[in-house]
């Protein structure tokens, strides 16, 4: 089966690496331009293309696939199907409609919950006891396109976005492979997706990840661990931005943002309901510290009032 591959960050890159290793024939990788990164800003390419490189596969990385010579050069590959993980760019429908077998979408959440940009995240943040991955055929729509395979997995209370990520990336690479067998054997069927249940995960933005006191400590702890490798929760004291990458909901009451506990074992912050225990903190262009170790170059003192909205 001939394929071409269209995806960029780390969690396609771990499906490209299965499809590659179940002996598949990718004929050619579509992954974004390469980007500015890191302090010096400069042009990187994705884990996807770092990935197809290493295993001599043919990279493609144009802007735009509505272009018609780069619909030209697709089509002249005649693949069998595409494969879509995280790709980036939207696909036309003439490129939708150019593989023999349609092109399959890596998405992961239990569609038609968390259809969108962030899935992986909204789903903690809204305190899911699961998510999973739905192998769909694509269509024009935003994420709209039938079930053809679809696989649960559970949500730990530890569970960080990173975390997660990980997870589903997995899974999504067995299934993908799970999923072309069977369609090399005309065993996939598609199904459509229910009309109830559906949800967006909106892309994920910086100024979201400021914590707002004034909310339940339980959803706050969900936020930390949803923003958690990024963007990072973060609140200020004076004149010092601190990101938060651990904390629990705890007993206590106070003022919203009231500092209740500053020691060993962590800043006890006074939310709307509860009181948020923050144990592992950051401050801009410092290491991850335990709250200790971060208190002794910040004496944070109960009754301080943190950023609050």
């Amino acid at each position: 089966m001939r394929i071409i591959f269209a995806g960029t960050p780390e969690f396609a890159r771990v499906a490209l690496t299965a499809l590659d290793a179940a002996g598949h024939a990718v004929v050619a990788v579509l992954t974004q331009p390469d980007r500015p990164a890191g302090r010096g800003m400069k042009l990187t390419p994705g884990a996807v293309k770092k990935a197809a490189l290493v295993m001599g596969l043919p990279v493609l990385q144009p802007e735009t696939l509505k272009s018609a010579a780069v619909q030209a050069e697709l089509r002249a590959l005649a693949c069998d199907v595409m494969v879509v993980a995280a790709y980036g760019l939207i696909l036309p429908q003439g490129v939708l409609d150019m593989p023999r077998l349609g092109c399959l979408n890596i998405h992961a959440s239990l569609l038609p919950r968390w259809r969108g940009a962030a899935p992986i995240h909204r789903a903690i943040q809204a305190g899911d006891a699961q998510t999973g991955v739905t192998i769909m055929q694509m269509d024009a729509g935003l994420d709209t396109g039938a079930i053809v395979m679809q696989r649960a997995l559970a949500i730990a209370d530890h569970d960080t976005t990173g975390s997660l990520h990980d997870k589903l990336a997995a899974l999504g690479g067995a299934m993908i492979v799970d999923a072309l067998a069977a369609a090399s054997e005309c065993r996939l069927t598609a199904l459509p997706q229910p009309t109830c249940g559906v949800t967006y995960a909106a892309k994920v933005t910086k100024a979201e990840a400021r914590l707002d006191f004034s909310l339940d400590a339980r959803q706050l702890a969900r936020d930390i661990r949803a923003f958690n490798p990024a963007p990072g929760a973060f609140f200020t004291w004076r004149d010092t931005v601190a990101k938060v990458w651990q904390a629990y909901a705890c007993s206590g009451s106070g003022a919203p943002g009231a500092v209740l506990a500053a020691d060993s074992g962590g800043i006890v912050v006074a939310c709307a309901q509860d009181a948020l225990c923050m144990t592992e903190l950051q401050s801009a262009g410092g290491k991850r510290q335990s709250a200790a170790q971060w208190l002794a170059g910040h004496p944070v003192a109960d009754g301080d009032l943190l950023q609050v909205f």
